[in-house]
């Protein structure tokens, strides 16, 4: 994983010092590329742990359509989880303690975080208890999944893209149309954070299949090792539905950058040596990639670093 190494280097002695709609600040490039051979290993973050679980019942709640935290909060995984909370207390129904900016006061007010974190364990127990609440509140909008699998068309129905795609490779392999897009305009206000991976495409050369995302907006720390393991095992499904080989996974980024407050974090990052990556190994035959669960994946040889806690910023 030096490629991604080398990014966060770059972005150290190139970015631009620019503000954000966080409010934390970043240093910030635009346009920049990395390419990855997924013949040569799977590629999960060595130089610190990365939580494959998280990576992979994510990309499974999209291919399943879903865009409610509820099933990812059910299996433990909460990454969505800050998103559905701020439209729960940004709500004429919320009367508990003000979480006004609840991302940043977290991190440097102890009595609030306390007040936090409590009110967030109610939030995420009554989305798992309470259907009519969870509908409320535990849907993030029209966000990847409804895009992935329930494009609408201009008829009143819906488009799966994703179905289309995987066909079409299967079909007529040499196609220039293998693509899916999230970034619908006419939806974009309705998600709770609209896309920042919006598009990507696949290309299909001696039997091996190869995968580029457009990723507009790209939180290089927490978020692109995440990105770049999701693509990766995304490729790694449809080519084994396909009868094919993998290739490589291409990965254009937009805005890529550091948040201030992650700068430590980097930095302890790249003191340390890359390790031999995984290999992933798909250990049940579907016979569709939106038949797969968490139990039918299983990464051999991880060998990371210890984990670098970061703040997230919302």
């Amino acid at each position: 994983m030096k490629q991604y190494l080398d990014l966060c280097r770059h972005i150290l002695a190139e970015g631009h010092d620019k503000g954000d709609r966080t409010g934390t600040g970043t240093y910030s490039v635009f346009g920049y590329q990395m390419r990855f051979n997924l013949q040569e290993g799977f590629p999960l973050l060595t130089t610190k742990k990365t939580a494959f679980r998280l990576i992979a019942t994510e990309l499974l709640w999209f291919l399943k359509g879903d865009t409610n935290v509820r099933t990812l909060i059910a299996q433990n995984n909460h990454i969505w989880d800050e998103w559905a909370f701020e439209k729960w207390v940004t709500s004429t129904e919320y009367t508990g303690p003000d979480m006004t900016d609840f991302g940043h006061r977290s991190l440097t007010d102890n009595e609030f975080k306390a007040a936090y974190d409590e009110q967030m364990a109610l939030f995420q127990q009554r989305i798992l208890n309470d259907d009519a609440f969870a509908k409320a509140y535990g849907d993030l909008g029209p966000v990847y999944g409804k895009q992935w699998r329930s494009w609408p068309d201009a008829t009143g129905g819906t488009i799966d893209q994703l179905h289309n795609v995987i066909e079409s490779i299967k079909h007529n392999p040499n196609s220039r149309r293998h693509i899916v897009s999230a970034w619908n305009p006419a939806e974009v206000e309705d998600m709770a954070l609209p896309p920042c991976h919006t598009l990507f495409q696949f290309y299909v050369a001696d039997g091996k299949l190869s995968c580029q995302l457009y990723q507009r907006s790209a939180d290089v720390f927490l978020g692109v090792p995440f990105n770049i393991a999701s693509y990766a095992l995304l490729t790694h499904l449809i080519a084994k539905e396909c009868g094919l080989e993998v290739g490589d996974f291409v990965h254009t980024l937009g805005d890529a950058h550091l948040y201030k407050n992650h700068l430590n974090q980097v930095n302890e990052q790249l003191i340390r040596e890359p390790r031999t990556l995984p290999q992933l190994r798909i250990i049940t035959d579907k016979q569709s990639i939106f038949d797969y669960e968490m139990s039918d994946l299983v990464i051999d040889g991880y060998d990371p670093y210890p984990r670098i806690k970061a703040p997230i910023s919302v």
